[in-house]
């Protein structure tokens, strides 16, 4: 077999050599990823600590988006409804979906990544208020270090009626979430964060922090609604609670 791979590395040229790994490493018909539409007999291990069947090899998606994906498209108009959306630190799938579906007008953002099509730092969005029907902002909010300030600023350029996704890391046996902003080494913030540019631990009062920014708050386990075999096929978590934002209408 790898001598199979060797010829064939030479006789395909080296742009190429990424789908070639991935027909030999992964391809198969076990696990579907709904982001990307790849079809693999497995998908990359990823995380800390380390999950199998994490990543898409393809289009490097994680679960928290695969099942985002499956509930935009079954559970809301997001992919129907014109809609004016702001993405909050993109990723690339992500953006090309949405800059593909011509119901959405499409804004990404992020502090610097450029990827993004504005940069700017979430507790200080330059865009006026009441702007966008839909806000999708996915492991962010844990990052930033005055999160509540992000939170209704998040909540100020959403229009009145409109919703946002808002997801973080929780831990469900943890009631109140810790935070230390004395706590600045990567090692130390990996340690009681869980992750080295994390700079808290979110807790279930996650959704009284979102209320207080002004959200009404509705906490969906869409996945109640999916068979084991659809969570196995697509690679999911067994629990991730979807926390749906809303602004009400004035």
């Amino acid at each position: 077999m790898n001598v199979i791979k060797e010829i064939l590395k030479k006789l395909i040229p080296e742009k190429w050599h990424d789908q070639l790994v991935l027909v030999f490493k992964y391809y198969g018909f076990q696990y579907t990823c709904p982001c990307c539409g790849g079809r693999f007999r497995r998908m990359r291990s990823a995380g800390s600590p380390l999950r199998v069947n994490a990543q898409c090899p393809k289009c490097q998606c994680f679960e928290r988006h695969r099942l985002l994906i499956l509930y935009l498209k079954n559970k809301t108009g997001f992919f129907k409804d014109n809609l004016k959306v702001l993405d909050i630190a993109p990723m690339e799938f992500f953006q090309k979906i949405c800059k593909g579906a011509p119901n959405l007008d499409y804004t990404s953002a992020d502090i610097s990544s450029p990827l993004a099509m504005m940069h700017f730092d979430l507790t200080d969005i330059p865009l006026p208020d009441n702007r966008f029907d839909c806000i999708i902002c996915y492991h962010v909010l844990e990052h930033v270090p005055d999160d509540m300030k992000a939170m209704r600023e998040l909540y100020r350029v959403l229009k009145p009626g409109g919703w946002a996704l808002l997801q973080v890391p929780i831990d469900v046996n943890r009631r109140e979430t810790f935070e230390d902003p004395g706590v600045t080494s990567p090692e130390e913030r990996k340690r009681l964060f869980g992750q080295d540019d994390h700079v808290r631990l979110y807790g279930l009062d996650f959704q009284d922090r979102l209320r207080e920014a002004g959200f009404t708050v509705r906490i969906e386990d869409y996945q109640k609604e999916l068979t084991s075999a659809e969570i196995k096929k697509y690679c999911l978590l067994e629990k991730e609670d979807i926390y749906i934002c809303a602004k009400e209408q004035l």
